[in-house]
């Protein structure tokens, strides 16, 4: 293998331009590849796209394990980016009777981001189209992909015509139905796992509140610095702050809960029942058009596993491709992580390929492989593998406590239990502590001393997903213990005490 200079780059092939395949295309372009990206869906910069958008879409809550990643591979996009999120420092309960509780983050004041996800396209869209190596080819649907030959058959929409295209290597980030992933399990022996929970969601929308003076600009409804929580034990509402005072409300029941809204009648009944304080709020007309317009999603979960013999290979093929984000672990929202982590994946890639010292400007024989980028890709797989599974399960667990535990007095219990060892911890870190290193480090640190399994999750990027749950599980193991040292405790003392006070009725006898 041998390079022939920086003039001819290789040419890898994005398919899916959201986020993920945005930030994927950066990444490579900075370090010099030739970079197209295929997007089966138009512009999303067009209005048409945008009101197709906002029927679907639940808002974004971005944390730092996705800054961390928009950082390290663009730090000037990442600063400019945070200038257009609204911090959320806590989630604010609202119980059936209307009253409100606040349920901070992080005890030091850290924030979660809502950002509109077609804002944060938008967004890394334009930034990676500023880059002169990287084209965007929008209405393009991949049909299939010879990952041996290196070709795809493309369907240009468009243009009305099938189009063959080359490449020396493809980045899927094309979503939860992927079709690169289908590809690619012609050719990897995947045991792939597919899940739909019981459970749809719908969006809707809050409306902005009337100025405070005549003239004067729209007001929130709601604290537009809270993530804001109706849970209702088998279901529940949450709303996101927008920049034009809005709220984006996503509703989230069991399937069986939405049949049963079938009339108007019904849905304001319920509303009225279940979330009085909200549907004033949201307004019953407003409620009504967004049932009958907007449709109902299902929920699913992806991971991506392999037979014992294959471990090394279930995210890539050779030096052809590799899948990221939703492609390879589509998860349920609840935890907020599906966006930071499909980003993580793109931090993760670009640091292993630079350890290993990729030559974008490499020629490559025919027939041959890239030893060192198939080595970064297998490496991809071998290290990514258990994070991206911790991350799904982890966001499943996450519905349980967002519907029904947080109101529970043991939830809150546990909560303050947390930040009490919390606060006992020697050394404090925080996002900002760790975010430079991991533009050079995939995952740098372990947890020391107690950490909430929020905290990890949510503000610690350093820290891996499978590192997170394994600490979270070791911690929780440990309360178990406790508790049923004091359980012990308190009934042998009991047992004691009995056993004196019947001696000393005894005694008097």
């Amino acid at each position: 293998m041998s390079s022939v200079g920086p003039s001819c780059p290789r040419k890898a092939v994005v398919v899916g331009a959201g986020p993920v395949g945005c930030l994927a295309a950066i990444s490579l372009a900075k370090t010099g590849w030739a970079v197209d990206i295929y997007e089966g869906r138009p512009d999303i910069r067009l209005p048409s796209s945008k009101a197709a958008a906002q029927q679907r879409s639940i808002n974004l809550a971005i944390s730092a394990r996705g800054l961390a990643a928009i950082q390290a591979v663009d730090p000037a996009a990442a600063d400019r980016f945070l200038g257009t999120v609204i911090p959320m420092r806590g989630r604010m309960i609202h119980d059936s009777q209307g009253r409100l509780q606040s349920q901070p983050y992080d005890r030091d004041g850290q924030c979660i981001n809502s950002i509109g996800r077609a804002f944060l396209n938008e967004d890394l869209l334009r930034e990676a189209l500023a880059i002169p190596a990287i084209r965007v080819f929008f209405q393009h649907k991949v049909q299939a992909i010879d990952f041996d030959h290196k070709t795809m058959a493309v369907r240009d929409n468009e243009g009305g015509k099938d189009v063959n295209v080359s490449f020396d290597f493809c980045v899927g980030a094309d979503g939860s139905y992927s079709i690169v992933r289908r590809q690619l399990m012609r050719v990897v022996r995947m045991d792939y796992h597919q899940e739909y929970i019981p459970h749809d969601y719908l969006e809707l929308k809050m409306p902005a509140g009337p100025p405070t003076e005549p003239g004067g600009d729209p007001t929130y409804l709601l604290d537009p610095n809270h993530l804001h929580i109706w849970p209702r034990h088998t279901f529940m509402l949450i709303a996101l702050p927008n920049k034009d005072k809005t709220f984006t409300c996503t509703l989230f029941a069991p399937t069986a809960d939405f049949d049963r809204l079938n009339s108007d009648e019904a849905i304001l009944s319920w509303f009225q029942a279940n979330f009085p304080d909200a549907l004033p709020l949201i307004g019953q007309q407003a409620l009504l058009a967004d049932f009958h317009r907007n449709p109902r999603s299902p929920l699913m979960s992806i991971k991506v596993r392999v037979f014992p013999s294959c471990f090394a290979r279930p995210y890539h093929y050779k030096d052809r491709a590799v899948i990221l984000g939703d492609s390879a672990h589509a998860m349920v929202p609840f935890y907020g992580q599906g966006l930071n982590c499909g980003l993580e994946d793109v931090r993760v890639l670009d640091i292993l390929l630079r350890d290993a010292r990729v030559d974008p400007a490499a020629q490559v024989p025919e027939g041959q492989e890239d030893p060192r980028l198939a080595g970064a890709l297998r490496k991809y797989s071998e290290t990514r593998h258990e994070d991206l599974v911790a991350a799904c399960d982890l966001a499943m667990a996450n519905y349980v406590e967002m519907r029904h535990s947080v109101t529970t007095p043991a939830y809150r219990f546990r909560k303050a239990l947390d930040n009490l060892l919390y606060s006992l911890n020697w050394n404090h870190v925080t996002a900002k502590d760790v975010v430079q290193p991991l533009a050079r480090k995939t995952f740098v640190n372990s947890p020391g001393g107690w950490l909430p399994l929020y905290t990890m999750v949510t503000f610690r990027p350093d820290i891996s997903y499978s590192t997170v749950k394994r600490q979270s599980e070791w911690q929780s193991h440990l309360l178990e213990m406790a508790a049923w040292l004091s359980a012990g405790v308190a009934v042998g003392a009991a047992g004691i005490a009995s056993v004196t006070l019947l001696r000393r009725l005894y005694s008097r006898a």
